[in-house]
């Protein structure tokens, strides 16, 4: 049932929540943080955390997808970034971190749209595959719609274990008077590995984005750390409600498929250990994070965040955002942790979390209660 809210007379609206809205009810019983997986697959590919890294120039480097892996989780190369555009990007990665200290600085915009007009090169992509490959782990890079066609055979060719399509949004139907757009549904199922696409914001676009043989959809639209798409565009979607209404989707694709199960993944707004949680008590089976990982000591940033919005040719909707660090990659994934507002231990958290409500996995952490939280304002 929806309940749609009258805003004028000409308008009515469905009510919508953020993460900030909801908060995880204890149960009667509770567990030994030590009992509870957080164990997560998706295909093949197993992992001992519920984490997708996301692919951010700022938070993703070759050898942090490498630690990324080593620690449990799936690192994800931007493979439209600046280590397929530059030979040694450090250079770059040191003038962008030495820019105006200000955030929304428009001089600081102009100069990282130059640095990111530089080309990609297809051989660059190989090789950074293959130092990810050669380190044993898990191989995953991501490609905008955009980009898709032009570089899938570059990808595949290198040995990319997960593929995926990110962009701010992406649909299974995209209409073009200009250009021929990418046909998902035939390109999934012509490849061999499995692909993560999105993001999708409700219950239609991700229940056609599961129709295509995804094997997970990423849930968010404009609301990381360093997007301003709500303010350029107006446009923005709730995560709570968005993951809720995916998850929808994904049961309701399940008796369509004849048990087809598709990951949910949660992207984006989520800086802290609470906001993971809620996540996946919305029905997230995973999360990708970018901020959070960008806070590491090892990340390229150097304590700034900035997303591919940040840099666009056109009109730029993200900004480069001073966040600082909080300690190694390890420390804010596993701990232990030295801060109290959720930056680190990023794991231990969402353990502790299930254990306090009494659920053993993921899976049946899905099923705990949430309530609307009195004590938070809405914006």
């Amino acid at each position: 049932m929806t309940y749609e809210i009258e805003i004028g007379r000409g308008k009515r609206g469905r009510r919508a929540y953020s993460l900030d809205d909801v908060a995880v009810v204890p149960s009667r019983r509770t567990r030994d943080p030590l009992d509870v997986s957080v164990n997560w697959q998706i295909d093949a590919y197993g992992f001992e955390m519920p984490v997708v890294a996301a692919p951010m120039d700022s938070a993703m480097s070759p050898a942090t997808a490498i630690a990324m892996g080593r620690l449990g989780g799936l690192g994800v190369l931007n493979l439209e970034g600046l280590w397929t555009r530059y030979e040694d990007p450090q250079p770059v990665l040191d003038e962008i971190a030495g820019l105006s200290s200000e955030n929304f600085s428009p001089a600081a915009t102009r100069r990282m749209q130059e640095l990111y007009d530089a080309p990609i090169r297809a051989e660059l992509i190989t090789s950074r595959l293959a130092e990810i490959r050669e380190a044993g782990v898990t191989v995953a890079g991501s490609l905008t719609p955009q980009r898709t066609q032009q570089f899938y055979k570059t990808v595949l060719a290198a040995g990319v274990d997960i593929f995926v399509i990110r962009g701010t949004t992406v649909s299974a139907e995209h209409v073009s008077k200009n250009e021929q757009p990418l046909d998902l549904k035939t390109f999934i199922y012509e490849l061999d590995v499995p692909v993560i696409v999105g993001g999708a914001a409700g219950y239609t676009p991700a229940l056609h984005l599961m129709r295509t043989g995804a094997a997970g959809v990423l849930v968010g639209f404009g609301g990381g750390a360093t997007t301003t798409t709500r303010r350029a565009l107006g446009i923005h979607s709730p995560l709570a409600s968005a993951i809720a209404d995916v998850a929808g989707a994904r049961r309701d694709y399940m008796d369509e498929s004849g048990g087809r199960y598709v990951h949910v993944i949660a992207d984006g707004g989520m800086g802290a250990s609470g906001d993971i949680v809620k996540a996946i008590a919305m029905g997230a089976d995973a999360v990708m994070l970018g901020s959070a990982l960008a806070r590491a000591e090892e990340a390229p940033g150097q304590g700034w965040h900035w997303g591919q919005e940040a840099h666009h040719h056109e009109l730029p909707r993200g900004d480069r955002v001073r966040i600082g660090t909080v300690g190694p990659l390890k420390e804010v994934l596993w701990g232990p942790s030295h801060h109290t507002d959720g930056t680190s231990n990023l794991i231990g958290a969402l353990r502790r979390a299930m254990a306090t409500t009494g659920y053993s996995d993921l899976k049946e952490f899905q099923r705990v209660e949430v309530v609307l939280s009195p004590y938070v304002s809405v914006d």
